[in-house]
């Protein structure tokens, strides 16, 4: 975009250049000056006759300087009827007047100049096929700073209109054909969706006249249920039950054997102790020199030191195995199978938030804040995957920075209220109504299945308990889930309030 120099100074005086008086500065009696300048650009004086028509301009309109200097009516060049062009306008003063009924929304003030004005337009009459043209005009002051005329610039920017209509249409031709492609989708879906229903039908009535197939299906439709739930689950808990299980034997014996070697060892110290108590009373020179040497070369102090500790740090390091291992099984529930049963929630907390701690520990901090709740009756491993499958999520919901995951039990009538909060991203109100359908997920392709929330919601269901869900984009997300303290209870309140 071009712009203009700040508004001419005039002196008082005119001097006279052809047979027209002109304004004084140097540049605007300069020929070279106007003439030179690769911008169309125009001038005229207080009473609307054109002084300045440079070649610039000349090229765009075709109208040459002898045609146009002198004259009274700039607007020949550019319009069919006479009307007052922009630089008509600024002498004028009246610019603001006459904006709605000659230029409407093509027209702004300069930022640069104060009482200059831009604006762009399509000129029919210039060319083969028209012009558009960005003008852009400022006044011209005298050193008193009365206007004494105006100045106008002009840059043809035809080729930029043109390839934004161009774009333009192309938008529209593509909107038209996906509108259209749209049509066609949604024709095939309803023909789909018909073939489906007759399909659907056809397949009713074949189950109900053919009682065989009906019994197989039913015997498919469990096995392929019990399929699609392992894949939910991903196979987590079953394979950290069976890791639980191998390596607990192992570590069993290991355990047992190294309280043996603590015992062997601290009586191979003690007999250590008695050598060195006799080795002062061997009478042979030679004898007692060996084994000075000996004690020298095996660093004997410093192993009576060593070996204490690090069987000590070996010691520690088998029990965090065991503990390891046991909340893997604690988590899995391998040893009670899937059975309704009396269970510590916050036991199944502790130890699902034991083997989830590497994927939560590098992006948040948990904080835990447990009430006084009796145990539940549930299906403690369902409910341990509900756990993981909200704290993972909560982890996975943290920007660049660390942030908290609030883990909260309490006690309301015959409910456990189970609340998993954090300081995440948090979830928009157009997904929020979402979340808990099948395979939906905001995560990128390949980092989320959309099976999590859903099979927690699933799972609180069978449990005849109930999630809620608040949350603000920025601001972090918390599920309140409630899960009844006895089964019968949930159940009764259930078939109770059934429509």
């Amino acid at each position: 975009m071009n712009t203009t120099e700040s508004p001419a100074v005039l002196p008082d005086r005119a001097e006279v250049t052809g047979t027209r008086a002109m304004p004084g500065p140097e540049f605007l009696k300069s020929v070279e000056f106007s003439d030179g300048n690769p911008v169309a650009t125009f001038v005229i004086d207080s009473e609307h006759v054109v002084t300045h028509w440079n070649r610039a301009c000349a090229h765009i309109t075709g109208k040459s300087s002898a045609e146009m200097i002198g004259t009274r009516d700039p607007w020949r060049a550019f319009y069919a009827e006479p009307r007052p062009v922009l630089a008509d306008l600024i002498v004028d003063g009246k610019v603001e007047e006459h904006i709605e009924g000659y230029y409407r929304d093509k027209i702004r003030s300069s930022l640069l100049i104060p009482g200059a004005f831009e604006a762009e337009d399509f000129f029919p009459s210039l060319g083969e096929k028209g012009r558009w043209l960005f003008g852009s005009a400022a006044p011209l002051r005298d050193a008193e700073g009365r206007v004494v005329g105006a100045i106008e610039v002009m840059q043809d920017i035809t080729e930029r209109k043109l390839a934004e209509l161009n774009l333009h249409q192309a938008q529209l031709d593509l909107e038209r054909l996906v509108a259209q492609r749209t049509t066609q989708l949604a024709q095939a879906n309803a023909r789909l969706e018909e073939d489906i229903g007759r399909r659907e039908i056809a397949e009713t009535e074949l189950l109900r006249r053919n009682f065989e197939l009906t019994e197989l299906n039913d015997k498919l439709s469990k096995a392929q249920e019990q399929l699609v739930q392992s894949e939910k689950l991903a196979s987590i808990g079953q394979l950290a039950a069976g890791v639980a299980h191998e390596i607990n034997n192992p570590i069993g014996y290991i355990f047992s054997n190294f309280n043996s070697l603590t015992t062997y060892i601290d009586k191979l110290f003690a007999m250590l102790t008695a050598y060195e108590e006799a080795e002062s009373r061997i009478t042979a020179a030679e004898v007692a020199g060996k084994l000075a040497d000996l004690r020298k070369q095996v660093e004997l102090d410093f192993l009576k030191e060593d070996i204490p500790i690090l069987m000590n740090e070996s010691k520690e390091g088998i029990v965090r195995v065991r503990k390891i291992v046991q909340d893997l099984k604690d988590f899995s529930r391998v040893d009670a199978g899937q059975e309704w049963q009396w269970a510590n929630l916050h036991q199944g907390i502790d130890s699902t938030l034991n083997i989830v701690a590497n994927e939560v520990k590098y992006k948040a901090d948990v904080v835990k804040q447990y009430g006084d709740i009796p145990d539940i009756e549930c299906l403690p491993s369902e409910i341990n995957q509900v756990v993981m499958n909200m704290v993972v999520n909560a982890a996975h919901a943290m920007g660049n920075a660390r942030g908290t995951i609030t883990v909260k039990t309490a006690l309301e009538g015959d409910y456990v209220v189970l609340e998993i909060s954090d300081t995440g991203s948090g979830i928009s109100k157009e997904n929020l109504s979402r979340i808990f359908d099948p395979f939906f997920t905001t995560k990128p392709v390949g980092q989320g299945t959309g099976l999590g929330l859903s099979l927690s919601y699933g799972i609180v269901q069978k449990h005849h308990g109930r999630i809620e869900v608040d949350s603000e984009l920025g601001k972090g997300t918390k599920f309140r889930i409630l899960l009844p303290v006895r089964r019968e209870v949930a159940a009764e309140e259930t078939s109770g309030t059934a429509v």
